[in-house]
């Protein structure tokens, strides 16, 4: 499989979607004529914080989960994750009629613990290090035989979150470029390939952007320098759901399909989220709103264009909005 050629991945791309179709929504794309104003741009955003389980992810996890052998789904399926993939796999396996065993820090929010319980998963806490969440993991998989699915770094995961810009593109396919938060890289990458399958069916480039919280800036360095960089112990952001960084599958098609990605300060992403939910009335948590932010660090690229964004999820702690008056 060559990276290089984004256009290779038609066929599995296409068998995904009709896959997937039953066990998720195509939700709708939303526009707001105030925020377009203030970005001096036309902005088309693609509202997946009304998908299943309030996030773009269920997308990649049913995917993931679908493409196994009948003895793999009996035996279950594990990953790591504190956010919106541990919901997904949860709501996913409990969807296809398997069972997922999610490995959590200790200090995860009680409100992710709850939700990821309540769609059927299993919890297994570990220590808020990289070592005690993957050393959890491999001793699950060895104990059960369960399969381990990576939240991000799965070309059925990319292939999955990528049928979010593919429906994007077909109900608004006039775009002229498309911009999606960047964590681990699997909604960016996927959005790649999508955008390319676009772009050679209407004969037109539909360049793909990523928006990244400053400081956790790994995917932009990442691009920079040719090869995977973490962030520094400590590096964090209100966009909780996109500290993680890169994977070996993901980033040579990112290399190979983003743009660029457009780095974001912590005040812009509250300002983001602010104006969706004032101007759309959506309630979108601070990692889907760094799209949006991205479009306003940048005026310059998007001034005058025709622009698609994901707005990547909804799930938010009520008690802890980054705008509320304390």
């Amino acid at each position: 499989m060559n990276p290089a050629d984004l256009c290779s991945y038609a066929d599995v791309f296409a068998a995904c979607r009709q896959r997937i179709a039953p066990y998720i929504h195509c939700t709708p794309v939303m526009c707001s004529r105030q925020i377009d104003e203030l970005a001096g741009a036309m902005l088309s955003m693609k509202c997946e914080n009304f998908q299943r389980m309030g996030a773009f992810k269920m997308r990649g996890a049913v995917n993931a989960l679908l493409q196994l052998t009948p003895e793999q789904q009996q035996r279950g399926v594990v990953t790591h994750s504190s956010g919106n993939f541990a919901q997904a796999l949860a709501l996913a396996a409990s969807s296809v009629g398997t069972r997922a065993t999610i490995v959590m820090p200790r200090d995860a929010p009680e409100v992710k613990k709850n939700a990821v319980r309540g769609y059927g998963g299993t919890i297994v806490e570990c220590e808020p290090i990289v070592e005690a969440r993957q050393a959890a993991t491999d001793r699950i998989v060895a104990e059960t035989g369960a399969t381990f699915i990576h939240p991000s770094d799965d070309l059925q995961v990319i292939l999955g979150q990528g049928t979010a810009v593919a429906e994007l593109l077909e109900q608004t396919p006039e775009l002229d470029c498309v911009v999606t938060p960047v964590g681990g890289g699997g909604l960016v990458a996927g959005a790649a390939i999508a955008a390319a399958l676009h772009a050679r069916a209407m004969g037109r480039p539909c360049p793909v952007y990523g928006g990244e919280p400053a400081n956790v800036d790994d995917a932009f360095r990442s691009l920079k320098e040719g090869s995977i960089q973490e962030n520094p112990p400590g590096a964090n952001t209100i966009a909780d759901g996109l500290k993680t960084y890169l994977g070996d599958v993901n980033f040579p098609i990112i290399q190979q399909g983003v743009r660029r990605i457009i780095t974001v300060s912590e005040d812009q992403i509250v300002s983001a989220m602010r104006q969706i939910w004032q101007f759309m009335k959506l309630v979108v948590e601070p990692s889907a709103a760094v799209a949006l932010a991205a479009v306003f660090a940048d005026p310059e690229t998007f001034a005058g264009k025709r622009v698609g964004l994901v707005l990547s999820g909804g799930n938010v702690d009520l008690d802890s909005l980054p705008f509320a008056k304390r």
